[in-house]
C-alpha cells in the first residue's frame, strides 16, 4: 500500500488583500506553499504528491519544488472553478498511478505548520479503517439563536458533541474517487463549503477521527500570517520546552 498526497493550492485568496495569491507569499525567503510541501516531503508516509496549482502558477509551483528539493513531486494539475473542482481534479490524476487500496491525504497547501505526529495519526487510522480526518476538541461554549429574538438565546450545543475538523485527511483511493464521481454526477456534497469530509458525509460515510494541533492554522487572513511568523520564531527558540 502506498500513500499519496493531494496538496491543494488552487485559491486566489483575496481575502489577504495582497498582490499574489496567499500561497505564494513569501515568509522569510520561502513561499508558504514550500513550506506545506516541506512537511510532506520529510515525511517518510508520503510516497508523492500531487500538487493541485491555481492556473497560470504551475511553472512557478515547478521551479520553486526543483530550488527546495521537493523531490516527492509527481504532478502538477490545474485547479477547478470551486475547491471541490479542485481537489476532484487532484484525485482524478491518481487514476492510473494509486491502487484502489492505497490512501489519498488531502491537505490545504495553506496550512503549512502540519505536524509530523498528525500526519501519522491520519495515516495510521485511514490504514486501519479506510478513512480518517484530523480533528481537535471544541473548547468553547457553543449558543444557538433564538428565532424569534436574535440577540438572545435559550439553547446551547454541549461542546463534548463537537469536534474541530480540518486538514489533513486521508482516505482509501477507491472510496475517494468514486464518492467523487457520485457527488459531481448527482450534485450532491460540492457546493458552497462543501470540502471533502462534509461531501463524504453528506454521501452516507461514517468518518474516523484522528489527532489535531492547534498549530495547524489555516493562512486566510494577514492576522494569520502574523501568527504564522509567530510559530515559526518559536521553533527557532530551541531553549523553550
Amino acid at each position: 500500500m502506498q500513500t499519496h498526497a493531494v496538496i491543494i493550492a488552487a485559491g486566489s485568496g483575496t481575502r489577504m488583500g495582497q498582490d499574489i495569491p496567499k500561497q505564494f507569499i513569501n515568509v522569510h525567503d520561502k513561499p508558504v506553499l514550500v513550506y506545506t510541501l516541506e512537511g510532506f516531503q520529510r515525511h517518510p508516509d508520503i510516497d508523492d504528491i500531487t500538487l493541485v496549482c491555481l492556473e497560470g502558477w504551475q511553472d512557478v509551483a515547478r521551479a520553486y519544488a526543483s530550488q527546495f528539493g521537493i523531490n516527492k513531486l509527481l504532478q502538477i494539475v490545474p485547479g477547478g472553478q470551486s475547491g471541490q473542482e479542485s481537489i476532484r481534479n487532484g484525485v482524478y490524476a491518481l487514476e492510473g498511478v494509486a491502487a484502489p487500496d492505497d490512501l489519498v491525504v488531502v491537505h490545504d497547501g495553506i496550512r503549512p505548520l502540519v505536524d509530523a505526529d498528525v500526519l501519522s495519526d491520519v495515516v495510521r487510522v485511514a490504514a486501519e479503517r479506510g478513512n480518517a480526518v484530523t480533528s481537535l476538541p471544541y473548547n468553547e461554549q457553543i449558543f444557538l439563536v433564538n428565532d424569534e429574538d436574535p440577540s438572545t438565546t435559550m439553547a446551547y450545543i454541549p461542546r463534548e458533541m463537537l469536534r474541530r475538523v480540518s486538514t489533513p485527511q486521508a482516505y482509501r483511493f477507491d472510496m475517494l474517487i468514486d464518492a467523487y464521481r457520485e457527488a459531481f454526477a448527482t450534485g450532491v456534497g460540492i457546493d458552497g463549503s462543501h470540502y471533502t469530509n462534509t461531501m463524504m458525509v453528506t454521501l452516507g460515510h461514517t468518518l474516523n477521527f484522528a489527532a489535531g494541533s492547534d498549530r495547524n492554522i489555516k493562512l486566510t487572513t494577514r492576522d494569520d500570517l502574523e501568527m504564522f511568523k509567530a510559530w515559526l520564531a518559536l521553533e527557532e527558540d530551541t531553549w523553550l520546552k
